[in-house]
Formats: structure tokens, sequence, C-alpha cells
């Protein structure tokens, strides 16, 4: 979960800054390579000087953190060649100037678009980045892959509070109203509600028993995307973790997913990881070793001794 590699993305407007700071600080404590590449907001012409802007920061943060920094030197890039790009490092820093008008509202945020190109976990970056993040909020639906988001929320700074937060759902009780079921009926089904929430909570915290001492978790109730953003203003947190199920684009513009609405609302840094992400160090790690390392074929049974001696063994025997 540690990431080794780092693709930091800039428009050079103010998000874009703190974008590369922040991955500054992430390839420093992680001692990550960084990579930085420069994408144009839609319809905007990039300005001329975009590899010399580019190596300048490279160069800074190279001599400010000690770590490799490689400057990209297209100009042109789409939201397709970032997500080729993506693919050969474990995290993404997403630092763009806000989409304005009816663009925010019906069209996916990009960042959404290089998940479902990609699947790789993005870090969309809004706060200045003056120190490692110190308290982080996941959001989890108690499925498998919580257990992830979580893995991955704790190894983005090992001293950095986590707090897990689950939102349970009202929408059946709208339906029990609408079938007429008592008042004290729908109190019982939403105080049981309340206490499976509990206890499954409960069991997603008990397996980090090792690092309970920054682990914490809470419980709200209404809609997931709404709550996630009331409870990290009311805890200050740094960073909100959600996770992305798979969606084509036309399913994600016609049922905006949580991951979507928090990163449309939210005014703090949000990392959206896509469930069943794999590392890319992991996968480039398996396939070097599958093409660099010699093939021998061993034959079952009893070795077959050699048709002719051993000219060593023979000067060493005379």
């Amino acid at each position: 979960m540690t990431p080794r590699s780092i693709l930091a993305v800039t428009d050079f407007s103010e998000q874009g800054g703190h974008a590369l700071a922040r991955a500054a600080l992430l390839g420093a404590e992680h001692r990550a390579a960084l990579q930085l590449v420069y994408l144009s907001q839609p319809g905007e012409v990039p300005p001329p000087d975009v590899a010399v802007r580019l190596s300048h920061h490279a160069l800074q943060i190279r001599q400010r953190h000690q770590i490799p920094v490689h400057a990209g030197t297209r100009m042109d890039c789409t939201v397709a060649d970032i997500a080729r790009a993506a693919a050969g490092h474990d995290l993404v820093v997403w630092g763009m100037a806000p989409q304005r008008g009816l663009r925010a509202w019906f069209g996916a945020h990009p960042a959404i678009q290089l998940l479902r190109a990609c699947r790789r976990p993005v870090i969309v970056v809004r706060s200045a980045a003056a120190q490692p993040y110190q308290s982080l909020m996941v959001a989890v639906d108690f499925s498998q892959a919580s257990h992830r988001l979580v893995e991955l929320g704790l190894a983005l700074h090992p001293r950095a509070r986590v707090e897990l937060f689950h939102a349970v759902s009202t929408a059946n009780e709208g339906k029990l109203r609408y079938a007429e079921v008592s008042e004290r009926a729908i109190q019982i089904y939403r105080e049981q509600c309340r206490r499976h929430a509990q206890d499954r909570m409960f069991t997603l915290t008990d397996s980090y028993d090792a690092r309970r001492n920054r682990l914490s978790s809470s419980i709200g109730r209404g809609d997931p995307a709404r709550q996630v953003l009331v409870a990290q203003q009311g805890a200050g947190a740094d960073l909100i973790v959600v996770g992305k199920h798979p969606a084509s684009r036309w399913a994600d513009w016609l049922f905006e997913s949580v991951a979507q609405r928090i990163l449309r609302e939210a005014r703090t840094d949000v990392l959206v990881v896509p469930h069943g992400f794999q590392s890319a160090s992991r996968g480039a790690a398996l396939k070097r070793l599958a093409t660099d390392l010699p093939v021998r074929r061993v034959k079952a049974g009893q070795p077959r001794l050699p048709s002719h001696p051993n000219p060593a063994a023979l000067q060493g025997g005379a």
C-alpha cells in the first residue's frame, strides 16, 4: 500500500501548485519517485513555456527533498495521455482549478475519467500542503474494499489520525412510511440498523488492534455523501478517503456516485480509490521478474550421467 512512484498533474493554477507541494511531501515521506506532467483546462491553450516551468519545479523539489523527480515535456496532454502515464505509478496527485458552470454539474470530474481509464488511486488536492496529512476520514461501507481503503489511509502517513465513518442509509424508511408502517415499527427498524452498523464497525476496527491508538470510528445517518462532508468538517480531517465502484461514463452521469458528489462538494483534499486497484510497483516487479530471470527446465527422475569425462576433474585427479 506504500506508494513508491507518484504522478503529479498540474495546470499551474493555485490548486496545481498545491498538488506539486503535496506530491513532494508524499515523495519525501515515502522516498518515492515523482513525475510531473501538465494538463490544460478544456478549451484552453497551453503556455509556450510548459517544459521550462515543469523542469524548474522538478529542480526545486529535487534539491529540497533529495528524491528523484522527472519533468514531462509534452504540453498537449489529454486525460487519456495522463491515464497511460498513470498506469506506471502507484498514486496520482491531481491539481487543477475546479470546473465552473454546466460542465461542473453535468460532466464527470476529470479525476473520475482518469479512474475509469487507469484504475489508480487519485488524490484531488484543494488545500495548501504545508505539512503531511495529520487527520484522515475514511468512508467505509463494510465491504471487502473497505479494508483496502483503511490500509491505504494508514499507509499514507504513519502518525496521522484515521477516523472510519459510515452513514446508515434512510432510504428504506421512506418505503416503510409509504407502506403505512407505524412510527414505532420504523423506530425499531432504525435502531436495528444502527446496532448492526456498530457491530460491523467494531469488527472492522478490531482487525487493526495494533494501530488502535490512532484509529477511531463514528456512524452517521442519512445521505452518505452529505454525511461524510458534515463529519469531515466536524472532525477537521485533512483528507477524505472514499472508494469508487467501476462504472461507465453514462452510469456516472445518470446515477452520480458518492465519490463524484464528494469530489464536487468537498473543500478539502479527497483520495478516490477504485475498487480492486493494484499498485503499479507490484505489477512492474512481477513483469520484470518474468522477463529478466532465466528459465531452467528440470526433468523428473535420476540425473543423466555425462557422456564424456569432465576435463577439470581429470586435471584435479592427476
